[in-house]
């Protein structure tokens, strides 16, 4: 009898440690994945709520109406055709063509799942239907669209600007767009696939632009190189293969903010090879390579440094910011962020506030670190470095005068297109206008020519409409 009440207790017990272990799953889930969840087209309760639920209006940081409902509760968006397609990835579309637009992933504050149950009732017997939640989000519209505007005619690509203090995302910009309220029969067909947000789902080698992370791990990994010089003959034998630079240019010697500034790819292609693969792969993962990326307003598609054992060609090639590179244009913009906020990454976040009919905030924005991959004395030395670009290197273009710009171009090769895809990422490093920026424009050509006057452009807009703020 004995071992038959212990034996009971045991199963007791280990019946109580998995329902325990289930209800922490079940909200560690919920917490984490509840956006995914609610954003799915098989959630019935979605669907439902749909037809039940004038959806809630949507603004910009600004003040200006992105989304709304017709008289019959059904969605309409900006009268501006040009602001819906510049827009139309960050907020969706009616049938959800856009994965992980505001309309599906901040569908439980839109459709305010999160009234009690007195609330539903009382529309149920009062036989009106329930409104949602209003959004004010971070982005500011009138950016986002002089973008799209500066964008080189018939060029895909991506833009995005955030507050690198706080996260906050002023432009999460994909083209080519398309306008939610007009279909298009042809549109499947594009191959440029005009439902795909760029910004946070196309990922692929940088270009020169990592190399500011090749320089975070040579700060990381051997000492004093900051005070080393460094030749480059216009080529550097690695195997089989000869490194180059654009315009089979030969730097002389130079130290790495110079290095940096003219963007050598034979410099950082030594720098890459002394480091190591293990430790530039371990600074790029404290840059968020290789993370399972999981955030509170947005999905991005996860980045990743090569893997396995590879050849020293490869390897030097990383470092130049080419080989199986993969970063999204939104990651791109976080690193550059961290590197403007002493070596401190935010998480991006979209929403400033949701709050209901009656005024009732819901939601707001809490400001969250996402990662701390360097120390401040190296995010200053970097800071300097691209600087340096913006002053007399590649990055000249993207320029302001008044303004401390810091910069990195980057021209990735990508086969089978006629041009590179041009990069950008910089700051502004200013205390009262602390903002980041990536620009990606594909098969364009370089970035110091195609790119960084884009962000030159952004910086000035900033200036005028921020710098008192």
């Amino acid at each position: 009898m004995k071992l038959i009440k212990r034996n009971i207790r045991l199963v007791v017990t280990i019946v109580s440690l998995m329902l325990i272990a289930l209800i922490a799953y079940g909200a560690y889930s919920l917490s984490f994945f509840g956006n995914r969840w609610f954003s799915s087209k098989a959630n019935t309760s979605l669907r439902q709520a749909k037809r039940d639920v004038v959806p809630g209006r949507i603004y910009d940081r600004n003040g200006v109406q992105l989304a709304g409902a017709d008289a019959e509760g059904k969605r309409v968006y900006h009268q501006d055709a040009a602001m819906r397609k510049a827009l139309v990835h960050l907020i969706g579309d009616p049938g959800s063509n856009v994965a992980y637009g505001v309309e599906s992933f901040m569908a439980s504050l839109l459709y305010a799942f999160g009234d009690n149950y007195l609330t539903r009732l009382s529309a149920a017997l009062s036989g009106s239907p329930r409104h949602g939640y209003d959004l004010r989000l971070s982005v500011d519209s009138a950016l986002t669209r002089l973008i799209a505007e500066r964008f080189p005619a018939g060029k895909a690509g991506a833009a995005v600007v955030m507050n690198w203090k706080t996260g906050e995302l002023l432009t999460l910009l994909s083209l080519p767009g398309f306008d939610p309220m007009a279909k298009d029969p042809g549109i499947e067909q594009d191959p440029q696939q005009p439902y795909w947000n760029r910004a946070t789902r196309w990922n692929s080698a940088p270009g020169s632009t990592f190399k500011v992370v090749t320089l975070a791990a040579a700060l990381q990994n051997i000492p004093g190189v900051m005070g080393r010089t460094f030749t480059c003959t216009g080529g550097y034998q690695v195997g089989d293969t000869v490194i180059t630079d654009a315009g089979m240019a030969a730097h002389g010697q130079l130290d790495l903010k110079k290095a940096l500034a003219v963007s050598c790819n034979i410099t950082f292609a030594k720098l890459a090879l002394e480091v190591g693969d293990e430790n530039l792969r371990r600074t790029a993962q404290l840059f968020g390579l290789d993370d399972y990326l999981l955030f509170s307003d947005l999905v991005v598609e996860n980045a990743a440094y090569p893997k396995g054992s590879r050849p020293m060609k490869e390897l030097a090639w990383t470092g130049a910011g080419q080989s199986a590179l993969s970063v999204t244009p939104l990651h791109m913009c976080l690193i550059a962020a961290g590197i403007a906020n002493d070596g401190v990454m935010m998480e991006p976040k979209l929403l400033l506030q949701a709050a209901d009919g009656a005024g009732n905030v819901r939601a707001r924005i809490s400001p969250s670190v996402y990662k701390t991959p360097l120390s401040k004395g190296d995010a200053d030395t970097i800071a300097d470095a691209m600087r340096a670009a913006a002053q007399t290197g590649t990055a000249a273009r993207a320029a302001v005068s008044g303004l401390k710009v810091a910069g990195k171009t980057g021209s990735a090769q990508i086969d089978k297109q006629e041009n590179t895809n041009a990069w950008f990422i910089g700051f502004l490093d200013e205390p009262s206008l602390p903002y980041a920026v990536c620009i990606v424009v594909q098969d364009a050509g370089g970035g110091g020519e195609i790119a960084a006057p884009i962000a030159g452009r952004v910086f000035d807009y900033l200036k005028a409409n921020y710098g008192g703020k």
